[in-house]
């Protein structure tokens, strides 16, 4: 499944090609099983992670050591830890994958044409899946299992940060896809951290069908500008919260509280929040105590530092930065329509919301902002494969073209046409 990734590989394109071949080969095995065995190594994964979960712990905690004498900062140090809670996650993420429906094989309508013959879709595997990922190691879990799931192969190269948890996570893998009778090669970590490797993966055609990167706006241009795979991005995620005028005030301060300081790091995290201008006067002195609370640094438009002291002066830099930290910025707004046309200018369109008890405004906002995850009195944080019911997410896309918002397993696969026939000829 994996080099030792502390031996140097002198020839990457080889060793990467020998990658990619195991992997179409693997891709074939696993697209002509029935969901059984997939889901028999799911669950043996799950139980290999459980039973490793000291060891899991150990690697991460030399992966930590190392990024805090690199200078790593605390939002990237909070993604790259494995906690007790996180390993279980993994786990549990991959059962729930093991207890979905399998979308592999559904056919769907079926029609009979007035020739005679019937048409009809049916779902498969995209075939070999190229993941390009940092600091988050359970991505390793979580990738592997929606992948298998859905009858793909992968390749995994995850980030020099992440190096011995990701080694770690993929045994586990390795063990259960061997325990399952299914080939180890139908996931396997790329065992080099040169970024050399990234280059090869990403123009590896021949073997890889679709690419999900997921990291840094550096990683996510690099891919765009040289890739020749296709490929489902996730670009960042500059997440807006919009107070309605005559929006609920307890249920807006705790909806923007959790949206900001449930997790610093993450791309569903609120970077912005809009606020009515009528809201404004009693919900700013009552957030920003909140916000001091968790020591997060507020950065306000002039209106809003007119409201309320100690807020440092937003530039216009600030409403395009995705901060993942505990950082927020502030603008009040006159009304629905500046919020709409603020995040239609500034939005990354990952994930918007907005508070409010007017049904006319809430259905407006649905309609009007063009983001993969829309909202209406929650937290920005909800957009998330696992909260979405999908199980474990391989990422979340910001694209419209081939899928869109947290991908599941039905993103991972794509239809083919059908025809049954009986002996039918075209006249």
């Amino acid at each position: 499944m994996s080099e030792d990734s502390t031996q140097p590989i002198d020839d990457i394109p080889a060793y990467m090609r020998a990658l990619g071949e195991a992997a179409r080969a693997a891709g074939r095995h696993l697209a002509a099983t029935d969901s059984g065995p997939r889901n028999q190594a799911l669950r043996l994964i799950a139980e290999s992670i459980r039973d490793a979960a000291p060891a899991l712990a150990e690697a991460n905690q030399r992966d930590l050591d190392a990024g805090k004498a690199a200078g790593l900062d605390a939002a990237l140090l909070d993604r790259l830890a494995l906690t007790e809670a996180r390993i279980e996650a993994m786990a549990e993420g991959l059962e729930q994958i093991a207890a979905l429906p399998d979308p592999v094989g559904a056919v769907t309508d079926l029609d009979p044409m007035p020739s005679g013959i019937r048409v009809g879709r049916m779902r498969v595997p995209l075939g070999v899946v190229g993941i390009i990922y940092e600091s988050r190691p359970n991505v390793t879990a979580d990738a592997a299992g929606l992948c298998l799931k859905s009858g793909n192969a992968c390749l995994l190269r995850g980030g020099s940060e992440a190096l011995h948890s990701n080694q770690a996570i993929a045994e586990c893998i390795r063990s259960g896809l061997e325990a399952a009778g299914l080939p180890s090669t139908a996931v396997q970590v790329v065992g080099t951290t040169d970024r050399a490797a990234v280059g090869e993966l990403i123009t590896l055609d021949d073997y890889v069908d679709v690419l999900v990167p997921r990291g840094g706006k550096g990683l996510i241009e690099r891919i765009m500008r040289d890739a020749t795979v296709p490929m489902i991005k996730h670009l960042d995620g500059i997440c807006h919260c919009y107070i309605d005028a005559n929006a609920d005030a307890d249920m807006a301060e705790q909806v923007v509280v959790n949206a900001k300081t449930q997790r610093y790091g993450t791309c569903n995290t609120l970077e912005t929040l809009l606020i009515s201008a009528a809201m404004a006067p009693e919900m700013l002195p009552r957030l920003k105590a909140r916000f001091d609370a968790h020591g997060v640094e507020l950065r306000g438009c002039e209106r809003s530092r007119s409201l309320v002291d100690g807020l440092t002066a937003a530039t216009e830099a600030d409403w395009d930065t995705e901060y993942l930290a505990a950082i927020l910025s502030i603008r009040v707004v006159d009304d629905l329509d500046e919020a709409i046309r603020h995040i239609a200018r500034h939005s990354s369109g990952h994930t918007d919301a907005i508070v409010t008890n007017d049904y006319a405004h809430a259905q407006r906002f649905l309609r009007e902002v063009d983001s993969s995850s829309v909202m209406v009195n929650a937290s920005t944080r909800f957009a998330d494969g696992f909260e979405y019911g999908l199980g474990a997410e391989i990422g979340i896309s910001t694209d419209k073209l081939h899928a869109r918002g947290p991908v599941g397993l039905e993103g991972l696969t794509t239809q083919k046409y059908i025809v049954l026939g009986e002996g039918h000829v075209r006249e």
